[in-house]
């Protein structure tokens, strides 16, 4: 048998730790939805508020939960072309929003 270089007790206690911040983080976020931030028709800064509170959210789930963070090299480069072309593509999305064939009308 070979040791485990973690114990399933501490294992266990992190992704209970980690659950928690997660249940914590997705109440803040229904919180900050419900709270009266600013004035009543500016809720960009709710909506910044709430999407920084997600990033948090994400990156525990990704690198914890999922293991990510303890993985190797290649994954780390998949996932970084990964968020690269989806960057890409939404940029590439945005750009031609407003580009339409000769003859057509706009919405």
């Amino acid at each position: 048998m070979s040791e485990q270089p973690v114990s399933l007790n501490s294992y266990i206690r992190l992704c209970g730790v980690v659950f928690v911040v997660v249940l914590c983080t997705t109440a803040s976020m229904i919180a900050t939805s419900y709270a009266h931030i600013g004035s009543s028709n500016d809720w960009t800064l709710k909506v910044a508020l709430i999407l920084a509170i997600a990033v948090v959210n994400a990156f525990l789930v990704a690198g914890y939960l999922m293991h990510l963070l303890s993985e190797k090299k290649l994954v780390y480069t998949v996932l970084i072309f990964t968020v690269f072309f989806f960057i890409g593509l939404v940029g590439l999305t945005m750009w031609a929003m407003n580009d339409f064939p000769p003859g057509t009308a706009s919405h």
